[in-house]
């Protein structure tokens, strides 16, 4: 094999449509645009969502609501799921870096500790935020949360 010989597979690339290149072709005459009108004519684009008159989807779809550009999105972690963590890496610091490498987080997430479950050892947990309950719950166990 060399790089002469190389084509595609069968059947995996189509031959393009000749247009407008005479009668016995059977695309010939109106090149398969129909007859007169401003789509037959060269230069013609439609507006994209136009529906031909017809009162479009984003019209007849009611809207409500609005949304807040300002808004922070958490990554939401219990304290069961760290409780895991813990049984299973025995780390007594865990931070960002330590959720990204175990793949509980993204790189880019901002993450909040929720008070789901129990914690059972004493550890520092370093988080974007912390509901009230689970800082608690945290501190009970004998640990820290420290807010980033």
């Amino acid at each position: 094999m060399n790089l002469s010989s190389l084509k595609p597979a069968s059947g995996s690339v189509k031959t393009k449509k000749r247009l407008g290149r005479g009668h016995g072709s059977g695309m010939g005459g109106t090149s398969t645009r129909g007859h007169k009108g401003a789509q037959s004519r060269s230069g013609y684009s439609q507006k994209s969502h136009f529906e031909g008159g017809q009162m479009p989807l984003q019209r007849r779809v009611p809207k409500f609501g609005f949304k807040n550009i300002n808004r922070v999105e958490y990554k939401a972690l219990n304290l069961d799921s760290i409780q895991a963590l813990v049984e299973k890496t025995n780390a007594t610091v865990i931070d960002i870096e330590v959720l990204y490498n175990n793949g509980l987080v993204s790189k880019t997430d901002l993450v909040k500790i929720l008070s789901r479950g129990e914690l059972k050892v004493a550890v520092e947990l370093k988080a974007h935020a912390f509901s009230k309950a689970a800082a608690e719950a945290i501190e009970k166990a004998g640990g820290k949360a420290v807010t980033l």
